[in-house]
């Protein structure tokens, strides 16, 4: 597990102390820092301390820097099941606390979001009022991120436009062979994970690309049957917002999807939700992934109302309305899927579906052999 936090005094060390009880830490490991300067902002210094070996589904406390609160956190299980709350476009307004509240409910093991985190848009201590607004929730359980539009930081002169995003939000992605914070995997409990980026290069001369060939061929689908693919702009999208966004993104890399047979597919960027049936290439396919649209978590420029009627053949159940979902994997064969509206009580589910994994359908058998190949290209 990965700790970060954001210390004012610079010269803090980039400890963390932790046990299995409180105030007992029988552990202590030393981590990284940076700081990052942003036209008139100075940041904090902002510390990231790996630390472990832990546990699986094992409760631990913790201490950063070698002073202030103890913090407490559950670890993953090492198999199934395991569920992952999903909410994408946070952003920082009352409808924000009120998903973070419905996912405080929910008993999850990881939190997944598509893209869109803090809203700052240049606005740097919206970086730091962020960390504090979801402090509560992101030091309990682990939050794995991707990068959406709304991280996207470019001024003139200034080559990472990711400079905020990738100074605080550090993820895995050197530890899954990827050269960039942007995309990245990682597997829990069975359950292998690619995090994607919409809104870095993705077409096949791009090292994202190659980084995703690579780590879908290393994929076992013994040790994790279940395959699941986040970005933030989705592919298939009946909303008016943001109208064919993904098609440069789906053209390159939906081929690749499918020739690994990859389970779910999980987007943010429409302000509104969206299930589809399994579908490939524009239409309904059994050997699809499920195509997931969630961008509905509470940012600040409201919902997308707008849909196309008659809906298209593939899309399930659409709605424009604040909330979470709920990624329960219960075995190597069955997943079941909820959303949850902000309205309702969080046991309320406004939409489910059970979802038989790829693997166990006997699809990757029925696949035409050289759409396979695709893969193996050089």
């Amino acid at each position: 597990m990965r700790i970060t936090w954001t210390t004012d005094d610079k010269s803090a060390p980039s400890i963390v102390e932790y046990g299995a009880a409180p105030g007992q830490y029988s552990s202590v490991v030393g981590g990284e820092s940076t700081s990052y300067s942003f036209l008139f902002y100075s940041s904090g210094q902002i510390h990231h301390t790996v630390i472990g070996p832990l546990e699986y589904d094992t409760v631990y406390f913790y201490r950063c820097g070698g002073q202030g609160p103890e913090f407490q956190f559950k670890t993953p299980p090492a198999q199934f099941p395991v569920t992952f709350a999903v909410a994408g476009d946070l952003g920082q307004t009352g409808w924000t606390q009120s998903t973070l509240d419905h996912i405080d409910k929910c008993k999850y093991d990881v939190h997944l979001l598509p893209g869109d985190l803090s809203y700052a848009d240049y606005k740097q201590h919206h970086w730091d009022t962020f960390g504090e607004l979801v402090q509560p929730l992101a030091s309990a359980r682990p939050w794995m991120v991707t990068e959406g539009n709304h991280e996207e930081e470019k001024i003139p002169l200034l080559e990472d436009a990711f400079q905020s995003y990738n100074a605080r939000w550090k993820m895995p992605f050197e530890e899954s062979g990827s050269s960039s914070n942007l995309y990245y995997s990682f597997e829990v409990a069975g359950v292998h994970v690619v995090m994607l980026g919409s809104y870095t290069d993705y077409d096949k001369y791009s090292d994202q690309y190659s980084w995703l060939k690579a780590d879908l061929l290393k994929v076992d689908r013994n040790r994790t049957p279940w395959l699941v693919v986040l970005f933030h702009v989705p592919w298939y999208n009946s909303n008016y917002a943001h109208q064919g966004e993904g098609d440069g993104m789906m053209a390159a890399m939906e081929p690749l999807l499918y020739a690994a047979d990859v389970d779910i597919v999980i987007a943010g960027h429409v302000h509104a939700y969206e299930r589809s049936k399994r579908i490939y290439n524009g239409i309904s396919d059994p050997c699809g992934p499920v195509h997931i649209t969630i961008g509905d978590g509470g940012n600040r420029e409201g919902l997308a109302h707008k849909y196309k009627n008659p809906p298209p053949e593939w899309s399930v159940f659409r709605e424009a309305s604040f909330g979470h979902g709920e990624l329960k994997i219960v075995n190597s064969t069955h997943a079941f899927w909820s959303w949850h509206r902000n309205d309702d009580d969080e046991p309320v589910k406004s939409d489910e579906v059970w979802i038989t994994s790829l693997i166990s359908s006997g699809c990757p058998v029925k696949k035409n052999h050289n759409l396979s190949e695709i893969l193996l290209e050089p």
